[in-house]
């Protein structure tokens, strides 16, 4: 069994939805600047990775450069194709597996999550009973921020409210 007490190293894992992420900044009107986000997750956080959950397409292969320079550890998921030809990435479970598997075997104690998806409030009580201090990072407004992850009580932070520390410059 992994010791996951805190011998004043702790373990720090931010996982976020990308999909959600895009989703959520794009629906408030503003455009999200990636390595300043992840600067500014450093900065308050004090974090040790950042792993960003995105479908994988090939004409993309520039962003996932670009997204790999700012820092980030792309965790790929492969795209499929609606009938009407819409992409469709869902990473949810991809990121659920990830994070508990990070928890056996890395011993994560700080756990943030990025997204407003209600799919994810069991892993955020799996977290809470393990112990593991976890914070949600909401890209949409609170009250659209799913009631699921909201019930939870876990620590919420609406990624509107520091905008101007992660906005794209116009």
């Amino acid at each position: 069994m992994i010791d996951t007490k805190d011998h004043g190293d702790m373990k720090t894992c931010v996982y976020i939805d990308g999909a959600n992420l895009h989703k959520g900044i794009a629906s408030l009107g503003w455009r999200l600047d990636y390595p300043r986000f992840r600067s500014w997750i450093r900065q308050k956080y004090e974090i040790e990775t950042v792993k960003l959950f995105i479908g994988i397409m090939p004409d993309k292969a520039h962003l996932y450069t670009f997204l790999q320079r700012a820092g980030y550890q792309l965790v790929f998921k492969e795209v499929l194709y609606t009938s009407d030809g819409h992409a469709k990435g869902n990473c949810d479970a991809d990121l659920v597996l990830q994070a508990t598997r990070d928890y056996f075997e890395q011993g994560i104690q700080k756990a943030i999550l990025v997204s407003s998806d209600g799919d994810y409030a069991p892993l955020i009580k799996f977290w809470q009973e393990k112990g593991v201090d976890c914070t949600i990072m909401s890209p949409a407004i609170i009250k659209k921020c799913s009631w699921l992850l909201r019930k939870t009580n876990a620590p919420l932070v609406a990624l509107q409210d520091v905008k101007e520390k992660i906005q794209k410059a116009v």
